[in-house]
């Protein structure tokens, strides 16, 4: 295994960005039982690219 080939974990600002949200808004998401799935390492929040895009692209298109 060549670990340089391996994708990284974003962290919550990463998702943040991606997502153009605060990062405020990911822990309240998550503490509510929403938003993008997370894991825990250690004592922080990490997200796998492909989950991220794959929960945007699950999320319906209609308009709050």
């Amino acid at each position: 295994m060549n670990p340089t080939r391996i994708a990284p974990l974003w962290s919550v600002t990463d998702v943040s960005e991606y997502l153009q949200v605060p990062v405020q808004t990911l822990y309240s998401w998550r503490s509510q039982g929403g938003g993008p799935p997370a894991r825990k390492v250690g004592k922080y929040l990490r997200y796998v690219p492909e989950d991220v895009v794959s929960w945007v692209n699950e999320l319906g298109t209609e308009v709050a």
